[in-house]
């Protein structure tokens, strides 16, 4: 049986941030289709977009001096688990699924979410979110109240 990884947070230390900084600098600059990772063999493995990503993502935070843990987040959500993921109560999350907006099923008398319809919610939501905001910062510049 393979042993569980622990999730402890990684801090980089002082020694590297000079090369994770650069490492930062040039995954910005780098098309995800052209991302690699070189072996000590010098194989060359092609990096899918989404490990790139979170590589990316990763190495942001190190640079910024953040400590990093990755957490898997399992396919299938408890209601309390996806609205902690949304960061709403579970009552109202409840609400969201009773109204149709985000599709479950049950098991036993549980409900249970898909992770994928959750994050296209949370997507569709901030998307919403962004358009009126657009929306009312053309209506307070065509009153001249926002300049």
């Amino acid at each position: 049986m393979a042993l569980a990884r622990q999730r402890i947070p990684v801090l980089a230390p002082e020694p590297e941030t000079a090369a994770i900084r650069a490492l930062d600098s040039r995954l910005a600059r780098t098309p995800p289709r052209e991302a690699a990772l070189v072996g000590p063999d010098g194989g060359r493995s092609p990096l899918p977009a989404s490990v790139y990503e979170l590589l990316t993502q990763v190495v942001h935070e190190l640079a910024r001096g953040n400590a990093v843990t990755v957490v898997p987040i399992e396919s299938e959500l408890t209601t309390q688990q996806a609205a902690d993921l949304l960061n709403v109560s579970r009552p109202f999350f409840v609400k969201l699924l009773e109204s149709g907006q985000i599709p479950f099923h049950s098991v036993g008398s549980h409900r249970r979410v898909a992770t994928a319809d959750v994050l296209a919610y949370r997507q569709r939501r901030s998307r919403a979110r962004r358009g009126v905001l657009r929306e009312l910062a053309e209506e307070a510049q065509d009153l001249g109240v926002y300049g």
